[in-house]
């Protein structure tokens, strides 16, 4: 009898040491224990809000790429945040998606060709309303300050694959270095060997997410090669968009049966971008099936809902909020162990 009461308790205080490291977990490590774990969650699906989830609702919640997207995204439980990423006049790396100030902040011109500090004179504009607000272009560290320990974020390299050495050491210096996902687009053996050499300058840790598109890949031959190469956690699948009335009835070449086999062997996601393109028909990335379809058609069933259907288990998307409470209501996000939807700010930064 005594032995059994002292195997009780000291499983009962085992359960409450394992109770106590669940709930100490940060939000960004429960979602990276997800993330790099793929075919032990093939039943909940993530999202990542592009642009920092600043494009939903006809943007006009937030600005783009902006840290009030973030907090936003995070409040309504989006798994990866993604932001662009270019360099100042002085070098420093900034987020920002186009090469041009003029569409979405105060100020003109090219980014390239103002200081940091000339820069954060420039107010950020919320593209749907017209409406100014008080934040300024975001330096990178100040980005990965706002998502550290709260969410991944998916860093879109708008320079060049040298560059990405560069982006990793700050967040290593910011000791997140694990929670940061760079991408770059890969079609032929030279672009890997130009991704390879540029991650080994930037040392280990992080995460590196492939990008292929079925205008250059057009079967599961070279994710395998690809997955030899660097053994991925995710890779981004493109299924572009042939005409302007044509839905895809099968996903593409990318989202085969035999991709779906690689992916399961390399225990890897197959991340779906439902988002859309400016000045393009509506999915444009997704065969026709966006968050056009998904929203504006009241149609979710047949975008989100297709995609997750070939083996999708992360969505990029514009609509995050709609997309998460789609995917919730018809079963397809298992909760986290706590509410991550609570996690704090790692900074004291004013967001507006």
């Amino acid at each position: 009898m005594r032995t059994l009461w002292l195997s009780l308790a000291f499983s009962a205080a085992l359960a409450t040491v394992a109770g106590q490291s669940l709930a100490g977990e940060s939000r960004a490590s429960q979602i990276l224990a997800r993330f790099e774990h793929a075919n032990q969650w093939r039943d909940h699906v993530m999202i990542a809000a592009h642009r920092a989830g600043s494009m939903q609702a006809g943007k006009t919640l937030y600005a783009e790429n902006s840290l009030a997207a973030v907090e936003g995204s995070i409040a309504i439980g989006a798994e990866i945040v993604e932001v662009d990423v270019r360099r100042a006049k002085d070098g420093e790396f900034v987020i920002m998606h186009d090469s041009w100030l003029d569409r979405t902040t105060t100020c003109k011109g090219e980014v390239v060709k103002y200081t940091l500090a000339e820069l954060k004179k420039c107010r950020l504009v919320v593209e749907g309303t017209g409406v100014v607000t008080n934040e300024t272009v975001s330096t990178l560290r100040e980005m990965l300050l706002t998502t550290r320990d709260r969410i991944l974020i998916n860093l879109d390299n708008k320079l060049e694959v040298t560059d990405l050495p560069g982006m990793v050491a700050e967040a290593r210096d910011l000791g997140m270095v694990d929670q940061v996902i760079v991408k770059e687009n890969l079609w032929n053996r030279q672009r890997i060997d130009a991704a390879s050499a540029a991650l080994a300058q930037a040392g280990g840790g992080f995460q590196f997410m492939p990008i292929l598109a079925d205008d250059a890949v057009h079967d599961a031959v070279f994710a395998s090669e690809v997955d030899k190469a660097f053994a991925p956690r995710a890779v981004e699948l493109i299924t572009w968009r042939n005409g302007a009335e044509t839905l895809t009835s099968t996903g593409g070449p990318l989202f085969s049966t035999r991709m779906r086999a690689e992916a399961a062997r390399g225990d890897w996601h197959l991340w779906a971008d439902t988002y859309a393109v400016v000045n393009k028909p509506g999915g444009f990335l997704a065969g026709g099936r966006g968050d056009e379809l998904a929203v504006a058609a009241s149609l979710p069933r047949e975008a989100w809902g297709f995609w997750v259907d070939r083996g999708a288990t992360i969505i990029q998307t514009d609509e995050p909020k709609a997309a998460i409470a789609w995917l919730t209501a018809n079963g397809y996000r298992v909760p986290y162990t706590t509410d991550i939807k609570q996690a704090e700010p790692a900074h004291t930064a004013s967001i507006n």
